[in-house]
C-alpha cells in the first residue's frame, strides 16, 4: 500500500484564466482539427467531439445529425449487421468519416465487428470499449484488432494513467479513451472506490500519448460546454459526451410522460437496466455500476450541439485561440472554490 499526495483535479476545481485576444468574433474560431493517426496512418478532419457508445446516446439517428456538424458518433455495439446495412444503405461516403463501430472483447463481439467491417469496409474507426482497460486480456484484444484491421483507426479504453496509455498505443491503439468513474450515470467510484479526477487524468494521459504520437479522448465528466473547453484545454484531442447528448429526439431511451412533463430514460451501460436488456441481467459475481435516470426531454439535438460548439468558440475568444488546436497552448487553469452564482438556478 502507498499513498500519492499530489493533488488531482476535476473540471469543477478549475476555471480558465482569460488572456488578451485579437479575435473580433466567435465566428473567427476554427473548431475543425486534422489528425494523422499513429498506426492506421489515416488522416481525419472534423470537429473532435464524440457521442458516447451508449445505447441511449450512440444511435444511428444521432450519428446522422452530428455528422452534419462534423462531429463523430461511437455507435453502440448492440446493433445487428442488418441494422447497420439498413442505416448505411444509400448514404454518402462522408458519413463513414464520422462514425465508429464499437465492440467489447468477447468472442461474439469480435465476430459481429468482423461482419460489420466486411459489409462496410469504408468505416474508418473501431472503438474497443471496456470499463477496465488495465486487464492483460484487453491489451491482447487490442493487438488482435490491430492485426485483423491494420488500416483502421483504433480507439481503446478506458484507462486513466500515462503508463497504460503508452502500453495501449504500443499495442496498436491510435487513440486511447481516458476516464474511470466521471460519468453522470456511472457508479464505479462508489461501488469500487476506484477512479481518477478527470482533468488530471486528461493532462497526464495527454502528455504520455503525445510523446508517442498518439491521441486521447476525454470520456466523461462534462456537464456543460465549459467542461468541454476545459478538457480540450487540458490536452484532450477528442471529447466524448454522454449525458449532455441524452434526452433528445435522436437519443435512445424510452419516452416517459408524467405530470404533464416528458422525460427520456438514460442509463449507464453497466447498470441493471442495460445488463437486463442486453445480457439477461446482472451476473451473480458482479454488481451494477451504473444508474438509470430520467432526463427531461430536450427536443432536437441540433440546438444542443450548437450551444456546445458556441461555448467552445467563446472559450477560444477569451484566451486568444484562433483555432481549437491552439487552445491547450493558450490555457492557464486557476484553482477555484466556486464555479458559478447559483442564486437563481
Amino acid at each position: 500500500m502507498r499513498i500519492e499526495t499530489d493533488l488531482k483535479l476535476g473540471f469543477k476545481d478549475v476555471l480558465i484564466r482569460p488572456k488578451r485576444s485579437t479575435l473580433k468574433s466567435r465566428a473567427q474560431v476554427k473548431l475543425e482539427r486534422t489528425f494523422t493517426f499513429l498506426h492506421s496512418r489515416r488522416s481525419w478532419t472534423g470537429v473532435p467531439v464524440i457521442a458516447a457508445n451508449m445505447d441511449t446516446v450512440g444511435t444511428f439517428e444521432l450519428a446522422e445529425v452530428l455528422a452534419q456538424f462534423g462531429l463523430l458518433t461511437a455507435v453502440h455495439k448492440h446493433y445487428s449487421v442488418q441494422q447497420w446495412n439498413e442505416f448505411l444503405k444509400d448514404k454518402e461516403k462522408t458519413i463513414f468519416n464520422h462514425i465508429m463501430a464499437s465492440t467489447g472483447t468477447a468472442e461474439s463481439d469480435f465476430k459481429l465487428l468482423e461482419q460489420i467491417i466486411a459489409a462496410h469496409p469504408l468505416i474508418e474507426f473501431i472503438c474497443i470499449d471496456v470499463a477496465n482497460g488495465y486487464a492483460e486480456a484487453f491489451v491482447d484484444f487490442v493487438k488482435q484488432c490491430r492485426d485483423s484491421f491494420p488500416d483502421k483507426t483504433i480507439v481503446a479504453g478506458n484507462v486513466v494513467t500515462g503508463e497504460m496509455v503508452e502500453e495501449l498505443l504500443l499495442s496498436g491503439a491510435d487513440i486511447v479513451k481516458v476516464g474511470i468513474g466521471p460519468g453522470s450515470v456511472c457508479t464505479t467510484r462508489v461501488k469500487t472506490g476506484v477512479g481518477y479526477p478527470q482533468l488530471s487524468a486528461v493532462i497526464e494521459c495527454a502528455d504520455a500519448a503525445h510523446g508517442l504520437g498518439g491521441r486521447i479522448i476525454s470520456d466523461g465528466g462534462c456537464v456543460c460546454a465549459g467542461d468541454v473547453s476545459k478538457a480540450f484545454g487540458g490536452g484532450a484531442d477528442f471529447v466524448m459526451l454522454g449525458g449532455m447528448l441524452a434526452g433528445h429526439d435522436e437519443s435512445g431511451g424510452q419516452l416517459i410522460q408524467r405530470d404533464g412533463q416528458q422525460y427520456k430514460l438514460f442509463y449507464g451501460m453497466s447498470s441493471t437496466t442495460a445488463m437486463g436488456k442486453h445480457a439477461g441481467g446482472v451476473a451473480e459475481y458482479r454488481a451494477s455500476e451504473g444508474k438509470t435516470v430520467e432526463v427531461p426531454y430536450r427536443g432536437p439535438v441540433a440546438e444542443t450541439v450548437k450551444d456546445i460548439l458556441g461555448g467552445v468558440r467563446s472559450t477560444c475568444t477569451y484566451v486568444g485561440a484562433a483555432a481549437l488546436k491552439e487552445l491547450t497552448k493558450r490555457t492557464t487553469f486557476i484553482r477555484v472554490q466556486e464555479q458559478e452564482n447559483r442564486t437563481f438556478s
